[in-house]
């Protein structure tokens, strides 16, 4: 059997080309070196370009053969001679740059050849799709939609009733969406849910019984969704998401939240009804963030971590509950400790 390579490299690239897509120096080599790959430090051979940012792969890098390699200042001298060595500010954010260039296909994959809707989907008469808009196989889009120029719907996706995509945007194979408002250039894995009504339940000896899920779900420009990610639509307001935002598979956004601008959630995450994370905010996977809290612009916090109250702008935090990295870092020690000394008994 043939070994595929879904992202092939186009032809050879100048390192002067490079460098200049990196916002990078060339400190050693020749301008005109010929690069015609890439690859990871332990697998770099000739002709290949690599990237360096972390002291943990010294020797990898000390024994690479690649042609050429990104780093920042503080790291061009530990590059090998016969390699070529770009200076750049964040060699990791230069090398997603190159990449960006290189196969820009990787970033949001786009069928090649022209814009076209499957004779296999299923387009209410009700919709409106702007130009250059691609439905494929199997796609329902309900009545009184818009999508924008340049979406592309994959196949199996369900566009509700009244849902507004805007341009440029991604909808994955078997997504769902309901009840929502999307910017441009929105990008959604496979199998995201968006729009579905909240866990809304008014408990009680009689029963419990279901309270209408009333809102919306809006989300801004350039956010993205990863696969398998649920969004519920608010509750008697709308939940948010906010512009660049980035958001891993598996995350959970219950009704009410609002998610500011160019935040960062990682994979599994949950976020409780009417909580509020301000723009920049960036927690680790599994974390669980109680409902009605807020989380101050600018704050992290650390994986497999729960919120149970509000946490100021801009700090480090951690565990359970969360609490600021210092003081966790305290507390974890001290138990330790205190298990040492009452190991034996």
């Amino acid at each position: 059997m043939s070994e595929p390579k879904f992202f092939k490299m186009p032809a050879s690239v100048r390192l002067q080309d490079i460098a200049s897509w990196a916002e990078a120096e060339i400190y050693r080599g020749d301008g005109s070196i010929e690069v015609s790959g890439v690859a990871p430090l332990e697998d770099a051979g000739q002709g290949t370009l690599v990237f360096f940012d972390n002291t943990a792969y010294l020797d990898q890098l000390q024994e690479t053969t690649a042609a050429a390699c990104l780093v920042a200042s503080r790291h061009k001298d530990k590059v090998p001679e016969g390699v070529a060595v770009l200076v750049c500010a964040d060699a990791y954010r230069s090398w997603a740059k190159v990449l960006g260039k290189l196969f820009p296909e990787a970033l949001i994959p786009k069928e090649p050849g022209p814009a076209a809707i499957s004779e296999r989907a299923s387009v209410d008469s009700g919709a409106s799709l702007e130009e250059n808009v691609t439905v494929e196989a199997g796609v329902v889009i309900g009545a009184d939609a818009e999508i924008g120029a340049g979406t592309v719907i994959r196949a199996n996706a369900v566009i509700g009733q009244g849902v507004k995509i805007g341009r440029d945007c991604v909808i994955g194979p078997n997504c769902t969406v309901q009840h929502s408002v999307l910017g441009n250039r929105v990008y959604f894995h496979p199998g995201v849910c968006c729009g579905q009504d909240g866990f809304g339940y008014a408990m009680g000896p009689q029963g419990h019984l279901k309270v209408p899920q009333v809102g919306r779900v809006i989300i801004q420009d350039d956010v993205e969704v990863g696969a398998n990610t649920t969004i519920d639509r608010g509750a008697n307001r709308d939940t948010v998401i906010g512009e660049g935002t980035k958001i891993d598979n598996q995350v959970q956004i219950g009704h009410n939240v609002v998610v500011g601008r160019h935040c960062v959630l990682v994979s599994q995450v949950g976020l409780s009804g009417s909580c509020t994370l301000e723009d920049f905010v960036a927690i680790g996977g599994q974390t669980g963030v109680r409902g009605h809290v807020t989380i101050g612009m600018g704050s992290q916090v650390a994986a497999v971590s729960v919120v149970n109250d509000d946490l100021p702008a801009g700090g480090r935090y951690g565990g359970t509950p969360a609490k600021p990295v210092k003081q966790w870092f305290r507390e974890v020690a001290a138990l330790r400790k205190l298990a040492e000394r009452g190991g034996g008994s």
